[in-house]
């Protein structure tokens, strides 16, 4: 169901929510082409306000995906910016992931500092026992299902990748296939994005979305590993329930569609996932009509299932 009002004046889509809670308050933050956007509330269901701008760069676009967190009481916004001070990929892409800091979680985050090259985006920042590590999307040009996968990387300090990103998730289906015939014919372009990791008893969990935001099989699927490992570049992570079959957890449905890049949140026990989708039949049927919903999601045991209504949660 829908979880931040459309406020008609201000909207600017919902696109690639993140879920942050600190000190009892809930924020979530979206893509914006000019600037990350933030929404605020005291109640994770209910009572969303939208706040406005929380971190820009001026004669730059396209503030993708932002991923926050919140460190030894600094918050740093990890997201990525499209620049024109690097050589671009080998697709011409110029998407960059970049660093930004606040002193409380509506910013405004500053000092933004650029971390790695063209192309890297979709950012997923998280701290464990083992330190602090980055997940993002890059692309590959090699090999039989060119496209962008997930990697990770430690992080030496919040500003400073190691510069050792481990492969995690990759295309492997048909229905990863972004766009047919992109650079050549018969050579397509599949798209692995929107990573989103978490753990839950002995399983860890990298969700991702697959394909894109405009194609009927868009959707949200995971990779799994039973593990005691928690340095989280050592894990082998395994396309649940295997590489070869499409078994999304969240997809089109009777009621919405566009269904992907999520982040999730765990409330009295119960894991929840904040996702962007679009309404059928949409005016705008297109990247400003994805706004966010939240649904429940079951984890129990290395199996991840969504619980999914048009009205209720």
């Amino acid at each position: 169901m829908h979880l931040l009002k459309i406020d008609k004046e201000h909207y600017q889509g919902q696109a690639d929510p993140f879920i942050l809670k600190s000190n009892g308050r809930y924020y979530i933050y979206v893509t914006g082409h000019d600037a990350v956007y933030a929404y605020h509330s005291d109640s994770l269901f209910e009572g969303w306000e939208y706040y406005g701008v929380v971190m820009t760069v001026p004669e730059r676009d396209s503030f993708w995906a932002p991923s926050v967190i919140e460190l030894e009481g600094k918050f740093y916004m990890y997201n990525s910016i499209e620049i024109y001070d690097d050589e671009p990929d080998k697709g011409g892409h110029r998407g960059a992931m970049h660093v930004s800091v606040a002193d409380n979680p509506l910013g405004p985050f500053t000092g933004t500092t650029r971390i790695l090259h063209p192309f890297s985006i979709d950012s997923h920042i998280v701290q464990n026992e083992a330190g602090l590590f980055l997940f993002y999307s890059a692309n590959r040009f090699e090999g039989e299902r060119i496209g962008t996968c997930i990697y990770v990387d430690k992080m030496l300090d919040p500003f400073t990748p190691a510069g050792e990103p481990v492969l995690v998730v990759e295309p492997t289906l048909d229905e990863d296939i972004f766009r047919r015939d992109r650079y050549k014919k018969g050579q397509h372009w599949h798209t692995i994005e929107g990573a989103c990791y978490f753990k839950e008893g002995d399983w860890h969990y990298l969700m991702y979305s697959g394909n894109c935001y405009e194609q009927p099989t868009y959707y949200i699927g995971y990779a799994r590993a039973k593990t005691d490992e928690t340095d989280l570049t050592k894990i082998k992570f395994e396309k649940y329930p295997d590489e070869n079959t499409y078994h999304p957890v969240l997809n089109a449905n009777e009621f919405e569609e566009g269904t992907g890049h999520h982040s999730m949140i765990k409330e009295n026990g119960q894991w929840y996932a904040i996702y962007h989708a679009r309404d059928y039949g949409d005016e705008n049927n297109a990247f400003d009509a994805r706004n966010a919903r939240i649904c429940k999601l079951n984890v129990n045991d290395g199996i991840i299932e969504a619980e999914r209504y048009k009205d209720r949660i």
